[in-house]
């Protein structure tokens, strides 16, 4: 039997900013740069493992994720856990009263989802499997994909570049008015065509009434789904009321944690289950996210917009667990993301192919972003 455990020895954090040519749009503020917060952990057998903690707005945050990341690092070098799973367990316990003292709710769980992520990567390396081997024994080869970040300025003409590249789903970016999102949406189905999947997403933007509008002006288009179109924590009653007036599957789960997994589970509200890996949980929190979504009949698709290490995480888990859902996968230029997975996840009728290399399937090319590190950190036994 594949050994879990580990001690580690070291743990260092990489705070990496890189500016963007064309500035993303999204419905609470624009991505002028594109921030990563790395994580490096060494055990015992000097081997190493990856993880990222989720950075990705404000920008400015990046630089204490990854200092908080250090401190808290000084809680697990040189102790011995029997698994990932339990180090973020008991993590998550440690941590509880200091999140009721700091209100840093975000930051923390994100630390963990990192340091979660980067010691599956070194059990996995370990035992020189890929990472999705560790958690399933599905064989599978590729996983669908599609694309997302896509602004509301012209968006039919980059999606229509990227269908060009062998994409076959696409996620616009809504949340900009009622005319110009319907007029968008429907502008990229007529250009995309009937057999295209196209999704939208408002960044929890609408009020009840505005969604429900918005969801009947848009079923002709035949959506995938409508992710967060009212706030999280928008009363049941409406989440309700909208479900039964939309046609459209409606989607979310980002900006969920613990044990708001559990009630999106048990209600028929959200067909779409969407946790970010580095946002919460990591691995060991998502692998069990989307093992329950599957088995509700629930598509798992994992949310992601940030770099390399994150986006592999989850086409291991989304590998691992199967059902019908696809890998969100930015489009845009990302060195982030290129400088980790290079020319590993190439596209091809919708599909990537799942990496055979141990761990996540790779590692960061620190050469590549050297010139963009603003901050590095490292804690040892």
């Amino acid at each position: 039997m594949t050994s879990l455990s580990f001690t580690l020895t070291s743990i260092e954090a990489f705070c990496i900013r890189v500016p963007v040519k064309m500035p993303i749009k999204v419905a609470f503020g624009t991505f002028r740069d594109r921030p990563m917060v790395l994580l490096r952990v060494v055990d015992t057998e000097g081997v190493e493992g990856w993880g990222e903690a989720w950075a990705n707005w404000p920008a400015s945050g990046a630089e204490h994720r990854a200092r908080l990341a250090i401190d808290l690092g000084e809680r697990v070098v040189g102790r011995r856990f029997e698994s990932p799973e339990a180090m973020f367990q008991q993590l998550s316990r440690e941590l509880e009263v200091l999140v009721l003292q700091t209100l840093e709710v975000g930051p923390i769980a994100q630390v963990i989802a990192g340091l979660d992520i980067a010691c599956w990567d070194l059990v996995a390396r370990r035992a020189a499997k890929p990472l999705h081997q560790m958690l399933s024994d599905r064989e599978v080869s590729r996983v669908p994909v599609y694309v997302t970040g896509i602004n509301p300025d012209q968006p039919e003409v980059f999606a229509a570049a990227r269908q060009a590249e062998g994409f076959k789903a696409f996620k616009l970016k809504t949340g900009f008015g009622h005319d110009k999102d319907v007029h968008n949406l429907q502008a990229m189905r007529e250009v995309l065509g009937l057999d295209a999947v196209l999704t939208c997403d408002s960044n929890q933007n609408l009020d009840l009434p505005s969604a429900v509008a918005f969801a009947q002006a848009i079923a002709p288009l035949n959506l995938s789904w409508f992710e967060e179109p009212l706030r999280v924590d928008a009363p049941e009653a409406d989440w309700q009321a909208l479900a039964r007036a939309s046609s459209t599957p409606l989607a979310g789960g980002e900006n969920f944690h613990g044990l708001q997994f559990d009630q999106a589970l048990a209600s028929p509200v959200l067909q779409v289950i969407q946790p970010d890996i580095t946002k919460w949980g990591g691995i060991s929190g998502n692998a069990s996210v989307a093992r329950r979504a599957v088995a509700a009949g629930k598509r798992y698709c994992p949310h992601y917009f940030g770099g390399g290490i994150s986006l592999l995480a989850s086409l291991q888990v989304l590998a691992a667990v199967g059902g019908e859902g696809l890998l969100e996968f930015d489009a845009h230029p990302n060195l982030g993301r290129e400088a980790v997975v290079g020319d590993l996840l190439p596209v091809q009728d919708g599909s990537v192919p799942v990496p055979t290399g141990p761990g996540l399937g790779a590692v960061p090319d620190l050469a590549r972003l050297v010139g963009h590190q603003t901050w590095t950190g490292r804690i040892q036994a």
